[in-house]
């Protein structure tokens, strides 16, 4: 309604202040008025004024802020491209960030049944604005901790509005976030990046959400098995902090290469890097705030929700914020498992609680840790470890024809869904989904959610299987070509190659490093026929 009246303000004064009209004015005003031309052109100029200011206004009203509803998970990378001229791959996927539980989106429910929209509200604090801004330069942090109006709203959100939640993500931060730092570290990457556990599931290891994306980290079935996180019928590795906090600085690590600014790597774990690059084409420019409007609706939270968050863990003190006692063990012990064990022997052998084993390895799903020769890790409180070496060689026949009837557990599919294989399948013609099950025995519906397809797919279509069984043929045709040279392992780039699609081709191989490897940045193409280094023989 505001930019219709404007418009045609506009159009009304234009045509007032148009050559043809000032003459009939002139002519007008002249018989009948004394007033001089020169007052006349007074007047005129400062309609002109007039008309600049609204078209300045209708411009401004008519920037588009994109209420584009993501189709994507938190942390998916979508399609990872390094050519200029191709558009990156639409993700598949909406997301549901557990934000919406506990944190901030543009519009949160509070407690009295209100709504506040972020974005656009101004709430009001007693602490001026002065002091926000010096508390966070103090903040010894690596990443830039920005200042306005949104990110003020979030931070009287985070410590004003919502202490009964806060307090709890408080208590089970000194548990957590320290085990975080050290991951971060490894990988040389900011600590203060351990914020974005809180922001994902509020630090709940076994958070679900409606998306399916699961965990602390909130990986989604595809981005998780992309990073190497292990995903079968007895395991999730999403569920792992310590594992998925891992895959997550991988993915980080990817995205920071990427954009090379870490607002904008911080914004695409949550919408990805396809609708972050989209959002930068629109905007023209790669500054975050110019980009912000153009992102999808619920990224736009994302940046302000992690400076609030580190802002909330570093003073809350200072607005009466206690943290909620948590009990949590002060040492975890390690122990390799490599027979199958139950839950239940555990808990009632050595009188250990099964919610308590279950709140440490929530990544067996099935309560059962599977046997194999490289072993599965079980983690214990450290009151526990005498009695588990004490009594572990009896521990694993101790009621094993009830934990393991063929009921509720089945070793040998256990076993095969442990040591699966990545197998890339190209689409042949008049193949369907039930063929390429077949012959890779795997389910169809294991097909569609691993390639986020339904039941077309099209001859030439890359999908991505994971199997104990591949066939002989199709797997030896599925590696990439390489060869070496200059004691690395070359590989020749195809057309409509890009650097993260290449990454996933070689185990263990991550975007980061093919670039270090190349001297690749973020600004860097890769044409047909050029050959990369990709690993050291």
């Amino acid at each position: 309604m505001k930019k219709t009246i404007i418009a045609t303000l506009l159009s009304l004064t234009t045509l007032f202040c148009s050559n043809q009209a000032e003459g009939q004015i002139f002519k007008q005003i002249f018989k009948g008025s004394g007033e001089s031309k020169k007052e006349l052109k007074k007047e005129i100029s400062t309609l002109q004024r007039t008309i600049d200011s609204l078209r300045q206004e209708l411009e401004l009203s008519a920037i588009p802020i994109i209420d584009t509803v993501t189709v994507n998970d938190s942390i998916n990378p979508g399609g990872l491209n390094f050519f200029d001229s191709e558009d990156f791959i639409e993700p598949t996927v909406s997301t549901d960030s557990l934000l919406s539980v506990w944190y901030l989106q543009n519009s949160l429910t509070l407690d009295d049944g209100s709504v506040i929209d972020l974005d656009s509200e101004t709430l009001t604090s007693d602490i001026p604005d002065s002091v926000y801004i010096q508390r966070l330069k103090s903040i010894n942090s690596f990443i830039p901790l920005p200042y306005n109006n949104i990110v003020k709203n979030h931070i009287i959100y985070y410590t004003q509005r919502i202490p009964n939640k806060i307090d709890a993500i408080l208590g089970l931060s000194g548990y957590y976030l320290p085990q975080f730092e050290e991951i971060l570290d490894q990988y040389d990457l900011p600590k203060e990046l351990k914020i974005m556990a809180i922001i994902e599931s509020a630090l709940n290891p076994k958070a679900v959400s409606r998306a399916n994306a699961k965990g602390m980290w909130q990986f989604m079935y595809r981005t998780a098995l992309q990073y190497n996180l292990r995903i079968d019928s007895y395991v999730d590795e999403r569920l792992d902090p310590i594992a998925s906090g891992h895959a997550a600085a991988k993915y980080m690590k990817d995205s920071y290469s990427i954009f090379g600014d870490w607002l904008l790597a911080i914004a695409s774990y949550n919408c990805g890097p396809g609708n972050v690059n989209k959002a930068i084409r629109r905007a023209g420019s790669r500054e975050f705030w110019k980009v912000y409007p153009y992102l999808p609706r619920e990224t736009r939270g994302y940046v302000p929700s992690f400076v609030a968050a580190l802002y909330t863990l570093n003073y809350y003190k200072e607005h009466r914020i206690s943290p909620r006692a948590v009990e949590v063990p002060a040492h975890v012990d390690t122990f390799m498992i490599r027979k199958p064990l139950h839950f239940g022997q555990i808990s009632e052998l050595l009188g250990i609680p099964k919610d308590v084993i279950g709140d440490h390895n929530p990544q067996y799903i099935k309560e059962v840790i599977p046997g194999n020769e490289k072993g599965n890790i079980l983690r214990l409180p450290y009151t526990y470890t005498n009695s588990f070496i004490d009594n572990e060689k009896d521990i694993y026949t101790y009621k094993d024809s009830i934990f393991f009837n063929p009921i509720v557990f089945n070793e040998s599919k256990a076993a095969a869904t442990s040591a699966r294989s990545s197998v890339t399948h190209v689409v042949k013609r008049g193949e369907t989904l039930s063929h390429i099950a077949i012959k890779y025995s795997v389910r169809v519906r294991d097909i569609q959610a691993w390639n986020g397809v339904r039941t077309i797919i099209r001859p030439g279509q890359r999908l991505r299987i994971y199997t104990s069984n591949p066939p002989s043929a199709s797997y030896s045709g599925s590696e990439p070509a390489t060869t070496k040279s200059g004691g690395y392992v070359m590989y020749t780039v195809k057309r409509g190659d890009n650097l993260w699609d290449i990454s996933r081709k070689f185990k263990g191989v991550s975007l980061n490093q093919i670039m270090q490897l190349n001297g690749f940045n973020k600004n860097s193409k890769i044409m047909p026929g050029k050959k990369i280094r990709i690993k050291p023989i």
